[in-house]
């Protein structure tokens, strides 16, 4: 038979059904988990006091009583976002709440109502009383809710009213209290005030006294100080503007000084005096001496020099020169003359001008002392007249109106019924959490096992196919019957086991398990009756020596068996014995001496199997748990093929994982592996594995009108027509 191919494993992801299998797989934790919170929660609800709430609702507003600043009008105060937080804080706080407890001495209350055997400390009552209270906002107003719980209702109507009266006083008090610090502080400061302008009144006097003067002289000398110190301001305007105009002339005459030529001067000369009046005949009588040069030229080439008219013609020509040169000459010396007079005016207004300064300084000398006490004086006396009129307002105001700060608005009432507990809010809520507190469990349990839950675990860890599918609750199939809906299971893993084989010839087969209890014996039990009922010759030979389980479920005898074989004490034909079923043969394991332990690795245990593998169609060895003696992975180094049990939900992976590399490691050949004890109810991933033969033969053994059509099918062959079909539609997964 050709061997399955191995498929590459595929990463798991959990679908909503895996999820709904988890819960039913763990219903039992989830129902148990929801009802212990359940209950809990009812037994505790019904258990705890009742207590009754009275809740009092009072308008808070900001402290407006302090002073306010001198000159400051009245300011809108913003929104304060912390304004009733803080507010929370005080009327919790031991300020308040000592009060309350001292004038209705709750300190004794609560010891009665809670059966304290000592009195209680102020500050134990206070926690007390501030654990049953609560001060909560009315969303979007300045009103605050105080609720107060207790057993008793009329006293919990009484305390959350006290509770608000307390507050209300602390806080008129505390407000009084900083109005009369700030009054006083006003005060103090209006006694200074007024110590200060007293000083200043007698200073004003002694330097009146020291002057000589009285306040009209004080007055006629402020005037006369003024207008000498405007005469001073004007000398100084007036020397400015002839320094400058000096500074002109000066850097006029410096540019001219440096040049020599008259030629030169004659050019310069008009453009430098340009705006002085002196230079308005320059341009005439150089439009004459362009005049006298032209005729001189046209008279020249014909007369020749000696000529009259080019004599006078030159003789004019030099007087224009002569009278240029002497008014440019002219020009030059009275910008001299000007500047020397701008100058000598410049050290006469110069002379005035400090002689007016040294004036101006001895008069001011005597007057401003007696000037800068009078306004010292001015300035303290409009603090004290603004330091008494804030005083005299404030007098006013505060005997006007007393501000309300704190209001009640609706006191306290006695409750009608309990508010705590909330037994419908606190069953609901123990519904709720019970819930998910069992269903985490659930999934928390879940994530924690790490055992084989389904094929694909198999297939991902231990890289093996999975051949067969068991149902929970299998019995003997001898006493089940061959009709038994378990029984299509091991038909199931008998076809793929054969189509698994390399060779038809590898017929011996151990069946292990990692550990014990994983349905091993069972498994091997009823799939040698499958092998047997289908007509092949069949050998189960009881190699688990240490505890043997086989001849129980034949109730057959184990006084001979393997053992007394191996160690020659009887022949084979001596220790084999017949089963109730055809073609199924019985190995016992025999008694096992002490000193014969090591026995199955023995030659004669080898030969023993080549024995049987001739004698029988196929021989099935029954082997210990493989991770506890050596005794399995003896067995499965002699066989020809080893199945693997793994029982649903039992043993982690790493522990079936460490079974086949045991396996592998002493040359087995593992054929495949078998899930066990699967509940086929519960989890849908199996279901289609054998849910359809399962129901098919449940309903079929129901219908007692073909009874006996169904004994003689069964005769006919137990591998009939649905056997072969689902077992090739089980091949199709591999």
């Amino acid at each position: 038979m050709e061997s399955f191919k191995q498929e590459a494993p595929t990463e798991s992801s959990l679908h909503f059904l895996d999820y709904w299998r988890i819960i039913r797989i763990r219903k039992t934790v989830i129902l148990a988990v929801f009802l212990l919170v359940v209950l809990t929660t009812t037994l505790v609800t019904f258990v705890l006091p009742e207590f009754f709430a009275s809740t009092v609702t009072i308008e808070v507003k900001k402290d407006s009583s302090t002073l306010e600043k001198i000159g400051g009008g009245n300011t809108v105060q913003g929104f304060d976002p912390y304004f009733l937080q803080t507010e929370f804080e005080k009327i919790q706080s031991k300020a308040v709440l000592y009060s309350v407890i001292s004038n209705l001495d709750l300190g004794t209350f609560y010891k009665k109502t809670r059966k304290y055997d000592v009195n209680l400390k102020p500050e134990e009552t206070y926690m007390l009383l501030k654990n049953d209270m609560s001060v909560n906002q009315m969303r979007n107003t300045e009103l605050i809710e105080i609720t107060v719980y207790s057993e008793d209702k009329a006293m919990a109507t009484k305390i959350a009213n006290e509770i608000a009266v307390e507050y209300r006083r602390w806080r008129m008090e505390d407000s009084d209290l900083r109005y009369k610090e700030g009054f006083s502080a006003i005060s103090n400061q209006l006694d200074t005030a007024e110590q200060l302008l007293a000083d200043s009144k007698q200073q004003v006097t002694n330097l009146l006294a020291k002057l000589g003067i009285t306040d009209l002289d004080e007055s006629s000398t402020r005037n006369t100080l003024a207008m000498e110190n405007q005469q001073l301001m004007d000398y100084q305007r007036q020397y400015d503007s002839l320094n400058i105009e000096y500074g002109k002339m000066l850097k006029q005459l410096s540019g001219v000084d440096a040049i020599e030529k008259i030629e030169e001067l004659k050019t310069v000369v008009p453009v430098t005096f340009q705006d002085s009046a002196i230079t308005v005949n320059l341009p005439a009588l150089f439009q004459r001496e362009a005049d006298a040069k032209s005729r001189l030229a046209g008279l020249g080439p014909d007369l020749g020099k000696e000529n009259p008219q080019f004599k006078a013609a030159q003789l004019e020509l030099d007087t224009v020169q002569s009278n240029i040169e002497d008014k440019v000459y002219g020009i030059i010396k009275g910008a001299r003359i000007k500047a020397n007079s701008v100058s000598n005016q410049l050290a006469m207004l110069d002379k005035d001008i400090k002689r007016k300064q040294e004036q101006y300084r001895e008069k001011s000398s005597e007057i401003m002392p007696y000037l800068a006490a009078k306004e010292e004086k001015t300035r303290r006396q409009n603090v004290r007249d603004s330091l008494e009129m804030k005083i005299a307002q404030e007098r006013i105001n505060a005997s006007l109106n007393s501000p309300l700060i704190v209001k009640v608005i609706n006191p306290a009432e006695d409750a009608i019924k309990p508010s705590r507990p909330n037994k419908a809010l606190n069953i609901a809520l123990g519904v709720v959490v019970g819930l998910v507190v069992g269903v985490g469990l659930a999934f928390f349990i879940e994530y924690l096992d790490t055992s084989v839950k389904t094929i694909d675990d198999v297939e991902r860890a231990l890289q093996a196919h999975v051949l067969g599918v068991i149902p929970q609750n299998v019995g003997s199939l001898l006493d089940e019957g061959a009709d038994s809906p378990h029984a299509e299971a091991y038909r199931v893993l008998r076809t793929n086991m054969l189509f698994s084989r390399k060779a038809d010839t590898q017929n011996t087969i151990t069946v292990v398990s990692g550990g014990a209890g994983e349905g091993k014996s069972t498994t091997l039990f009823n799939l040698a009756c499958i092998f047997a009922q289908n007509g092949s010759r069949v050998l189960i030979v009881d190699s688990d020596l240490r505890r043997p389980s086989i001849h129980k479920i034949l109730r057959i005898s184990n006084t001979f068996g393997l053992t007394n074989y191996l160690l020659g004490q009887k022949p084979i034909e001596e220790v084999i014995q017949k089963t109730s079923l055809e073609n199924l043969d019985f190995l016992p394991s025999g008694k096992l001496p002490s000193s014969s332990m090591g026995i199955l690795s023995s030659v004669k245990m080898k030969e023993l199997v080549k024995e049987l593998k001739r004698r029988y169609d196929f021989v099935f060895f029954d082997s210990p748990p493989i991770m506890g003696v050596s005794d399995a992975s003896v067995l499965a180094s002699e066989v020809d093929v080893t199945l693997q049990v793994i029982q649903y939900r039992r043993y982690p992976q790493p522990m079936t994982i460490r079974a086949k590399q045991m396996i592998e490691k002493v040359g087995g050949n593992l054929l495949g592996v078998v899930l066990n004890n699967i509940n086929m109810a519960q989890d849908e991933n199996y279901y289609y594995y054998s849910g359809y033969y399962y129901d098919y033969y449940s309903k079929h053994s129901d219908d007692d009108d073909d009874e006996g059509s169904h004994k003689n099918g069964q005769k006919n062959g137990s591998t009939g027509k649905s056997t072969e079909s689902s077992s090739r539609l089980d091949l199709k997964k591999y």
